[in-house]
């Protein structure tokens, strides 16, 4: 290695080298050999081989992958970058091409997938691999999928309804960041804290890593398999961090197509009939013949959906298949994925280095939340969102109707400053860019816990990251205090305990567990109410996006917000909460009156669960749930189980680098077996975390 690997005592790797390109090579040597198995795992998401790999399981990703045109926009993207940050996007790939057969040998995945000769001698990366990876785990952040329901829910209950599936008051997004001045701490320098929310995966989707050379000195988390840190790090002199801005700057738009006289492939514009592309994709399927996939791209871009049974079915318009719609998204659009912002960032030392560097951001979308060492804070939105019609941001729109086109974008910029700024998801801090936004009782509440006081900690901080009040806690009384009386004892029973509950969501909770399972109970009857039986009709979608077209998931996303505006549309709200208390009075006698801890356990994903060859994870109880400050949320009307949650919490102290504190949900080894696989899994679920200063270097 060119360089030095040094690492503290879980594992954490803190890379020292002479030069930048050292430095990322390094890097990504380093990230080879602790995620291996993850990095070619992503790497065959990238180019639309999981089938390949896994079987039929991959298919509805690799499908979609091809559609999309994945690799070849990323790979557009990689040409149309600065020389400077090509060389340095290189050296990373050079890296992990380096150790690629180490990480490979060393993943308990590899063994059980029998990928033998293909683990010791994997396919080189190509240089544009990074940015796949990037743009891969990002495709599905963005609004595109939600707005298939919408467009069923418009299709089928029509447009007046969609109202109840997108206000404010979702429950999915759990993002957390916030920072006061110093005129409030200990120090008297600023504190930034936050705690990314996303799927919790193993292994985990962020990797602590300290980056050293002779133009910066960086702590952060980096996504494996991109150079630097994107989007949480401590450069010294400043810090930031993000939270999903709830922008919507992807868009759905309902295209037609037909056969022109010479036997070329047309779409339906705004100008009339235009030139569309269309090819056939070969999907290589483990065990079973390949099997070939329609790419077709117009003027609006790549046809994600409607093709599922080939272009000609398409074509005829048979019955039973869904619209065709094409994504339109900045990244294709300009070719651009933002890759240009990562090394100025590495080099800032200010806040306004930070937000010259967030300029060249792209998607997603984020609200960032920045600091340094003169005092300064400021809270910035970032990233590339449309200007179009309001109805974009609804549901798919029509390709032929100028309304709908896209006629530049809205600038960032800087938001409300203060002593204390919060941004949790919530419309406040995301500055009305989107429809879908999460309730600000997240925001609200940390505003509250950190009040008026001084002297504040990095201890405060974390303290705050695990708090447990549940928002969602004060409309389930007034919907349970409203309800007509109990038909049973038990019923009442579940009624008076939900009324006496704390609202705190901890392990050792009763009243939560009942609580949860009032919601399941409530989401349950609003899905099956009659005036929404349409929405259980097939969508003719791939199964990729059943997660998003799941009548009883998006109720149990957005169930807060829709009870104040079902009862227009004929849905009797109060007999509803009635009728769960007897349900939830049921399910009680049936398994017991258990502790939150007894149902909310740590379930995080893994790319091979169901095919029996997933890691083990510790069995954990796991405090929190989506409406508190710690979303350690599930699917209400689904499962109990915790599998979205904060997959990283950070405290950056602006007086001294090596007081600041970082945890993940596991550890800095995503291989099975090794020490630090999941040995901070005890801190995070306590709620406490690491120093992020570096061991000592060995001369």
């Amino acid at each position: 290695m060119t360089g030095q690997v040094v690492r503290d005592s879980h594992g954490i790797p803190h890379l020292r080298a002479r030069s930048v390109l050292d430095l990322a090579r390094l890097q990504g040597q380093v990230t080879a050999e602790d995620r291996g198995w993850q990095l070619e795992w992503f790497r065959w998401r990238m180019e639309g081989r999981t089938a390949e790999y896994i079987g039929e399981s991959g298919l509805p990703w690799d499908r979609f992958a091809r559609q999309v045109r994945l690799e070849s926009t990323v790979r557009a993207c990689y040409d149309a970058l600065d020389d400077e940050t090509r060389a340095w996007v290189s050296a990373y790939v050079d890296g992990v091409n380096d150790r690629m057969p180490l990480g490979l040998a060393r993943a308990p995945e590899s063994r059980l997938l029998g990928l033998g000769d293909d683990a010791a001698a994997p396919r080189p990366w190509e240089p544009w691999t990074p940015l796949g990876i990037f743009w891969a785990v990002h495709l599905l952040f963005g609004t595109f999928p939600a707005k298939l329901f919408k467009g069923h829910v418009a299709e089928r209950l029509g447009r007046d309804w969609l109202p109840l599936f997108h206000p404010e008051g979702v429950t999915q997004s759990g993002s957390n960041a916030w920072v006061v001045s110093g005129t409030r701490t200990a120090s008297g320098r600023p504190l930034l804290a936050g705690d990314p929310h996303r799927n919790l995966e193993v292994p985990g989707c962020y990797q602590q890593v300290g980056l050293a050379c002779d133009e910066f000195d960086v702590v952060g988390f980096a996504f494996p398999g991109v150079p630097g840190v994107q989007h949480v790090a401590h450069a010294g002199q400043v810090a930031w961090g993000i939270t999903n801005a709830m922008a919507d700057y992807q868009d759905l738009t309902r295209e037609q197509l037909r056969w022109a006289g010479d036997g070329s492939l047309e779409a339906r514009g705004v100008e009339g009939w235009s030139a569309a592309s269309a090819e056939v994709s070969s999907v290589q399927l483990r065990g079973a013949d390949p099997v070939e996939v329609p790419v077709v791209v117009t003027e609006r871009g790549p046809v994600v959906t409607g093709l599922e049974e080939g272009l000609d079915a398409a074509l005829s318009g048979g019955s039973g298949l869904p619209p065709l719609l094409s994504l339109r998204t900045p990244s294709q659009l300009t070719s651009d994925l933002g890759f240009g912002a990562f090394l100025p960032l590495l080099r800032a030392r200010t806040v306004d280095d930070v937000e010259a560097a967030l300029a060249r951001w792209v998607e997603p979308v984020n609200s960032a939340l920045v600091a340094d060492t003169s005092g300064l804070v400021r809270h910035l939105l970032v990233g590339r969102v449309p200007e179009r019609d309001q109805a974009n941001l609804e549901a798919p729109v029509p390709a032929w109707d100028p309304a709908h086109e896209w006629v530049g974008w809205r600038p960032g910029r800087a938001m409300a400053a203060g002593d204390v700024l919060v941004s949790a998801n919530d419309r406040r801090s995301g500055g009305g860019l989107g429809v879908d936004y999460a309730s600000p009782f997240r925001a609200s509440r940390i505003r509250e816990l950190i009040g008026d006081r001084g002297g504040l900690t990095a201890d405060d901080f974390l303290a705050v990251h695990v708090d447990t009040l549940n928002g969602q806690a004060a409309l389930m009384r007034e919907l349970v205090s409203a309800a007509p009386a109990p038909a049973t004892g038990a019923a009442a029973q579940v009624r008076a305990e939900l009324l006496a509950w704390d609202g705190h969501s901890d392990v050792d909770s009763r009243g939560a567990t009942l609580f949860a399972r009032w919601r399941h109970a409530f989401v349950e009857w609003l899905a099956e109410h009659p005036a929404l039986a349409a929405l259980h009709e097939p969508t003719g979608h791939s199964v990729l996006f059943a997660t998003w077209l799941s009548v009883p998931r998006q109720i149990g996303i957005g169930w807060a917000a829709m009870v104040h505006r079902a009862g227009a549309h004929g849905v009797d709200v109060a007999a509803g909460a009635a009728e769960a208390l007897e349900r939830a009075a049921r399910q009680a006698d049936r398994d017991g009156h258990t502790a939150w801890g007894d149902r909310h356990w740590f379930d995080p994903l893994h790319a091979l669960d169901g095919l029996g060859a997933a890691p083990s994870v510790p069995d954990a109880p796991v405090a929190g749930d989506k409406g508190c400050v710690l979303a350690a949320g599930s699917a209400p009307g689904v499962t109990d189980r915790c599998y979205v949650g904060p997959v990283a919490r950070y405290v950056w102290d602006l007086s001294d680098p090596g007081r600041s504190r970082w945890v993940v949900p596991l550890g800095a080894s995503g291989v099975e077996g090794d020490e630090h696989f999941a040995d901070q899994l005890p801190l995070w679920l306590s709620g406490g975390a690491l120093s992020t200063e570096a061991p000592p270097v060995r001369e």
